[in-house]
């Protein structure tokens, strides 16, 4: 299995070298998990949590926003006040990361695996304070094992989710008489690829269990190959992208990565045709309203509630470095709602997905993918 894309991007791995000479400046703030509990015993003295973003922004209505929520639930109920650095280019993760430490946070969760070099040299530079990081492992030097003790990777097994977001597609296109479904990525990375791997199982599952012949446009499993915009950004770039696939006669899209839905939705619109599209991350119908109407179904990854859990965690001073991974059965990944598509669904389409993640939960069925974390 994958572990980590970190070495895609070493030149990160340069700025971090900022968070290292830092650290040896001053005095090191309060360590979550230390100094006496508060009344109850719900905050440990001079806790303060952080996130650090990805590029794209706290609205990209994905895993930046999902986190955010996480985040911001958590401290509201803990009554305390966390710090959110916004990352606007992959130039800002060293200095949000500096910055950060330099304001006395003490628990520190990076969003994205682009952060893990960053995210590395500051926990290996302050060892008493702890950090997460999203959809990574931080294991930059591949040797299959988180670089320091005080990082805890918050990653899922987002292929389950996928497979039944697959087999619905491929129902879909099949009642339409279309028979042919595609995707497309953002950055070929394992945490983008997963989804992909796992629709495409998805799909060829729907062929088996009802003789069909819905085709696969954009993603080739066994290959590793497919349609790739090389970037998250909702742009010229992506749209050109999503129009590839729908050109070849797709009736469902599944774009992986963001903010390029937006980009999907705008091809879909100058195309004039019946096309829908599969959210991802988070459940898109409801996070943005403007593409519920062409949004199938979501298949989703608990980023809020794995935030949320270390947080809460760690202000307790129960900070727990082991993995976390979100499968179908923990829900840490599942699909959202039909919606208003609920009522068009194929007939015993929703008791079919039922069966198939009660299979996937009881391991009758596998769902494989070489870009599922570890541990799943």
């Amino acid at each position: 299995m994958t572990i980590s894309t970190t070495k895609k991007l070493a030149g990160i791995t340069a700025a971090a070298g900022l968070i290292i000479a830092l650290a040896g400046c001053g005095s090191a703030p309060t360590p979550a998990g230390s100094g006496s509990a508060a009344a109850g015993g719900t905050v440990v003295d001079g806790f303060k949590p952080c996130l650090v973003s990805d590029a794209g922004g706290w609205d990209d209505k994905s895993f930046n926003e999902s986190a955010k929520n996480g985040m911001d639930k958590a401290v509201g109920e803990l009554g305390i006040k966390a710090v959110e650095f916004e990352s606007t280019n992959d130039n800002d993760y060293a200095p949000n990361m500096t910055t950060a430490i330099s304001e006395g946070c003490t628990l520190i969760i990076s969003v994205g695996f682009k952060l893990a070099a960053a995210t590395v040299a500051a926990a290996k530079a302050n060892p008493t304070l702890n950090f997460a990081i999203i959809d990574d492992y931080a294991d930059t030097d591949f040797d299959g094992k988180t670089d320091a003790p005080n990082i805890k990777p918050l990653v899922f097994n987002t292929a389950e989710a996928a497979y039944l977001g697959g087999y619905a597609a491929a129902a879909w296109s099949a009642q339409a008489g279309v028979n042919k479904v595609g995707t497309f990525g953002g950055m070929q990375i394992p945490s983008v690829a997963v989804f992909m791997d796992g629709y495409e199982q998805g799909v060829k599952k729907y062929n088996e269990d009802k003789s069909a012949n819905v085709q696969v446009v954009g993603w080739d499993s066994a290959e590793q190959k497919g349609s790739f915009t090389g970037a998250f950004d909702a742009n010229d770039t992506a749209k050109q992208t999503a129009q590839g696939v729908l050109d070849q006669g797709v009736d469902v899209i599944l774009p992986v990565g963001g903010p390029i839905y937006k980009s999907a939705a705008a091809a879909i619109a100058d195309s004039g045709k019946n096309t829908l599209m599969l959210g991802v991350d988070s459940d898109l119908a409801v996070a943005d309203p403007n593409v519920a109407s062409i949004t199938l179904v979501s298949i989703m990854k608990a980023i809020d509630v794995a935030v949320y859990d270390a947080t809460i965690a760690a202000s307790k001073g129960e900070f727990d470095p082991t993995p976390y991974v979100g499968t179908l059965k923990n829900e840490g990944v599942k699909l959202s709602s039909f919606h208003d598509f609920e009522s068009k669904l194929p007939a015993g389409l929703t008791d079919d997905l039922k069966k198939l993640q009660d299979d996937i939960v009881a391991g009758t069925i596998k769902v494989e993918s070489k870009n599922s974390p570890a541990g799943s």
